[in-house]
């Protein structure tokens, strides 16, 4: 049956096939660029808990040596106690002033770990103010991440249920295609990304947009056989003849 149809006809029948063709070479391109899209959000995420957890490892971190500080200027002070109380025993000038010089300088490590101590504290509100802020905002990029992870899955399985349908109705076209003629389309279509037949506007290829000769247009014309533009190597025809 296919092999009596006229060329005007199988052009017809491939412009049908080529609008199909066309919404789904579309679709498998939203539906391989939708997951990266989740990668990205998911990136995003995991930035934001990563984020979280070096905050909370610093607060930790100086938790930690806030600790070891005022362990020491517990002990110093501990001991400027017992040096205070061993003044009252000794019994020279000079044994007194050398433990209050060791009295003077224990205070001062005291005054500068109770500074450094303080230090920390800020450092910890600091800290912990800042943690809450990024646990507000991972808790808004979690939401965010899940509520967008779900409009893909169901615009993935959308996307599906299209192809599906479209590959269905292009496949009932294929018996009226010429065998020749359909495996040259095939052929094209797979190696010039889903465009193998397009249509002369203005002398002009509109699959690269190379202008075209008359005698392109006349052949195309006279409606005997396919014909393919030099350029892009498409199958051509004319909008106005059909």
């Amino acid at each position: 049956m296919a092999e009596t149809v006229s060329i005007k006809d199988q052009v017809r029948i491939l412009v049908q096939m080529q609008e199909r063709d066309s919404k789904i070479y579309a679709l498998l391109k939203e539906k391989e660029e939708l997951p990266a899209e989740i990668s990205r959000l998911q990136n995003i995420f995991e930035d934001k808990k990563t984020a979280l957890k070096s905050l909370e490892e610093k607060e930790k971190a100086l938790a930690v040596k806030r600790k070891e500080e005022e362990l020491e200027l517990a002990s110093k002070e501990e001991n400027i106690r017992k040096l205070n109380t061993q003044l009252l025993s000794l019994k020279t000038n000079k044994e007194y002033q050398a433990m209050l010089s060791q009295i003077g300088g224990l205070k001062t490590d005291c005054s500068v770990l109770e500074e450094e101590i303080l230090k920390m504290m800020d450092g910890q509100d600091s800290l912990k103010a800042e943690a809450v802020g990024e646990k507000a905002r991972l808790a808004e990029e979690e939401n965010k991440f899940k509520e967008e992870k779900k409009k893909i899955d169901q615009r993935l399985k959308e996307i599906e249920w299209a192809i599906n349908d479209l590959t269905a109705k292009r496949n009932q076209l294929i018996p009226s295609l010429d065998k020749h003629i359909f495996s040259s389309y095939e052929r094209i279509l797979k190696g010039r990304g889903g465009l193998a037949l397009v249509k002369i506007k203005d002398y002009s290829c509109q699959g690269c947009y190379i202008a075209v000769t008359s005698q392109v247009v006349n052949e195309i014309k006279m409606q005997d056989k396919m014909i393919i533009c030099e350029s892009c190597a498409r199958m051509l025809y004319l909008e106005e003849d059909l």
